[in-house]
């Protein structure tokens, strides 16, 4: 059996609640599916990032593809992706995310990547070259991004945009006042333009961003962060627990309950989002077949 429980907070007298423990998820699955997309030279941010879902996911056959490598060229205060200096471009992987796809039969093809400020387009072409192949390849198949910010390079943006995701997400992470601890290579403002460009955008498609908190933000932070991004246009949100990947992330600083996750929603939905997924146990690709689609998501436990 493998554990895929969320590792116990580090250098912290916080214990894990109720709510964060769940059971161990069969090593079948997840070694099987592990093995074929490491045979294929893939990536997953369920595996790099220590996601608690991938135990669930991976044993729903469902994963979110990692492209552009798995070496960050940022260092997010959150985030356990290695960073470090990028491996060069690999122009073949576009077909073989593609194949991955087919391969596990997918209908909501996730694709992410880690962020590349050392490429002239962040990275921005590659994207496109995966969507562009798997909607050639798989018409039936429905393709969601999640990209880094491009560094506010408007061209590389619309390249992702012009080549018809269905689901453009683009994470805020967490509230103004944390960002420089947070995300010190990022900006506030300019990802919320990102969003609004997204929404603007001649080709229609779902926008889509998340929060995470226990950052040691305050409810009020995280109300006023939800209207900036709903008035970008964005649609879709969601929000869940921070865990702390290693000692080297920035320590867990509340394990917020399952009834402020409720409100938090009840307020999402009042500011006019479509669809919010708000819960412990949320990440922004979890279930994203569901969300895209407007079904319920109910959190296994």
């Amino acid at each position: 059996m493998i554990d895929t429980r969320p590792c116990e907070p580090q250098a912290q007298n916080l214990r894990l609640p109720p709510w964060l423990k769940r059971p161990l998820a069969p090593a079948g699955a997840l070694r099987e599916l592990e093995a074929s997309l490491i045979d294929a030279g893939l990536h997953t941010v369920c595996a790099e990032a220590k996601c608690p879902n991938r135990g669930e996911c991976f044993g729903r056959g469902t994963a979110t593809f990692l492209i552009l490598g798995k070496i960050c060229s940022r260092a997010c205060g959150f985030c356990g992706i290695t960073h470090g200096t990028p491996q060069p471009l690999d122009k073949d992987e576009p077909r073989r995310v593609a194949a991955a796809v087919a391969h596990m039969g997918v209908m909501h093809a996730v694709i992410t990547s880690v962020t590349r400020d050392d490429l002239p387009d962040g990275g921005a072409g590659q994207f496109a070259a995966v969507i562009r192949l798997i909607k050639q390849d798989l018409p039936s198949v429905t393709v969601e991004v999640l990209v880094p910010d491009f560094c506010g390079n408007s061209e590389s943006l619309y390249t992702v945009l012009n080549a018809g995701p269905h689901v453009f997400n683009h994470n805020i992470e967490t509230v103004v006042r944390l960002y420089p601890v947070v995300r010190p290579q990022a900006k506030y403002g300019r990802s919320l333009e990102i969003l609004a460009k997204a929404a603007r955008h001649e080709v229609q498609l779902n926008v889509k961003s998340g929060l995470i908190v226990g950052l040691g933000e305050t409810p009020g932070e995280v109300f006023s962060a939800m209207g900036d991004i709903r008035n970008t246009g964005c649609s879709l949100l969601t929000i869940g627990q921070y865990l702390r990947p290693s000692k080297d992330q920035l320590p867990v600083e509340e394990f917020v309950t399952p009834e402020q996750f409720d409100e938090y929603k009840r307020q999402a939905l009042a500011m006019g989002f479509t669809e919010v997924s708000s819960g412990p146990f949320v990440r922004s690709s979890y279930r994203a077949e569901e969300m895209a689609n407007g079904k319920k998501l109910t959190v296994e436990s």
